[in-house]
């Protein structure tokens, strides 16, 4: 699958806006992903949402990716 990020997040991917990724829950790709790039871990610590398939996903890691899923990381946003 093609993962893409935005803002902030491509620092930590050595500026890539999009990589590619094998994983089957929210939760196996983070963690492969933050194995590559290991600088994406305080991101991913600090709290991320995940868009996938066009649906915000911000806790449930254990959630399946389909095949052929067109998936984003975000920077969390929080407001007061």
């Amino acid at each position: 699958m093609k993962v893409g990020f935005t803002g902030a997040l491509r620092s930590s991917v050595n500026g890539h806006a999009q990589v590619d990724a094998q994983a089957s829950t929210i939760r196996e790709l983070l963690s492969g992903l933050v194995q590559r790039y290991p600088d994406l871990a305080e991101h991913v610590e600090q709290g991320i949402a995940v868009a996938l398939d066009g649906e915000i996903y911000r806790d449930d890691w254990s959630k399946p990716i389909p095949d052929g899923s067109t998936v984003f990381l975000l920077p969390r946003i929080q407001g007061g």
